[in-house]
């Protein structure tokens, strides 16, 4: 694809310094752009900007220049993001059921679906529009994959889980596994039966090999527009609020109601059968042990608030010197006693 630095600038809004008939044919990062490509780059990163072999850089408005033709936007990431797309097409596969899918009994399929070879799709499951199933995903018995759906390969979504719309699951990901529930008598672990589900709603993405188990009654339920990493585990009756954002490693107990726009960073932990209040973060390797109220942010273990932990960082790295001043202290208050005597 050729695009040139004019249409570029339309595209994404931008204020166009430079020549607007160079012809740009890719996008990439400062790093690895080329002569004939686009990248971008923010305040912190325009020295690089200006040594790099790109043809063009998004820059932010208002901001200085790199010696090198500039489009200036609003929002970096958004137009870079933008050009990505425009750059790189989806992938085409022809419309309709392949003979080498399974197709239970009484299943509803909608229209301009693609269920690749290999897929499962089982009794009584509804499929909506413009879904498209990769090859060896399962739904289950009673299952729903509402309209423009994506579902990657060797994703399971069990029997009478719910995926909204326009949702999209990376692969390896089993939605409606069965929550870890157990009586334990004279040392003997029982199973309780899982009979609730898992409702993911509209615009979710859920990257890959995640794992979110179903109620044990009732639904686990994953608010609209909120996007999980990899490797996430939520567990069941956990109820998700809208515009969440959910970092790699983060576990989340059972019935553990998170409010909206909530961020959890990487390898954040939970206790189960608490509230977290919405419009709050939690930096990287939190440990969240009880209910937390909305519109903070909080690190550390156990969780507190970010400036405390990093005071406290701060104090520890100190602890060393204070602990051979405290060694010296003692043995001058040893030899002052000693010579009282």
């Amino acid at each position: 694809m050729k695009i040139t630095l004019e249409k570029i600038a339309a595209l994404v809004k931008g204020r166009l310094e430079g020549d607007g008939a160079a012809v740009i044919e890719g996008v990439n990062n400062i790093d690895a752009a080329g002569a004939k490509e686009i990248t971008f780059a923010d305040e912190k990163h325009f020295e690089e900007a200006s040594k790099c072999g790109a043809a063009a850089v998004i820059l932010p408005e208002g901001e200085g220049k790199v010696g090198k033709p500039s489009i200036y936007v609003a929002d970096v990431r958004e137009a870079f993001a933008v050009l990505l797309k425009t750059f790189t097409p989806p992938l085409s596969f022809e419309k309709g059921v392949s003979p080498e899918a399974h197709i239970g009994k009484d299943v509803s399929i909608g229209k301009d679906v693609i269920i690749m070879p290999f897929a499962v799709v089982d009794d009584h499951a509804v499929i909506g529009d413009g879904v498209t199933l990769y090859p060896h995903t399962y739904i289950g018995q009673y299952a729903e994959v509402g309209d423009g759906s994506l579902i990657y390969s060797n994703v399971t979504v069990r029997e009478h889980c719910r995926v909204g719309k326009r949702v999209i699951i990376h692969s390896s990901t089993v939605i409606g596994s069965d929550g870890f529930g157990f009586t334990t008598k004279d040392d003997v672990h029982t199973k309780v039966p899982q009979v609730g589900c898992v409702v993911v709603e509209d615009d979710v993405e859920i990257g890959a090999q995640v794992g979110i188990d179903r109620a044990t009654t009732g639904a686990t339920v994953i608010g609209h527009g909120t996007k999980i990493d990899n490797l996430v585990h939520i567990g069941h009756n956990c109820r998700i609020g809208a515009n969440c954002l959910i970092v790699a490693q983060v576990g989340i107990s059972g019935s553990t109601i998170v409010g909206d726009n909530v961020t959890f960073g990487g390898q954040t932990g939970t206790v189960g059968h608490i509230h977290i209040g919405g419009h709050s973060v939690y930096a990287a390797r939190s440990g969240i042990i009880g209910d937390m109220p909305e519109g903070v942010f909080c690190s550390g273990f156990p969780v507190q608030p970010h400036h405390d932990w990093l005071r406290m960082q701060a104090a520890l790295k100190k602890l060393p010197d204070m602990m051979k001043k405290m060694k010296a202290l003692e043995k001058k208050l040893a030899a002052y006693e000693e010579g009282k005597k």
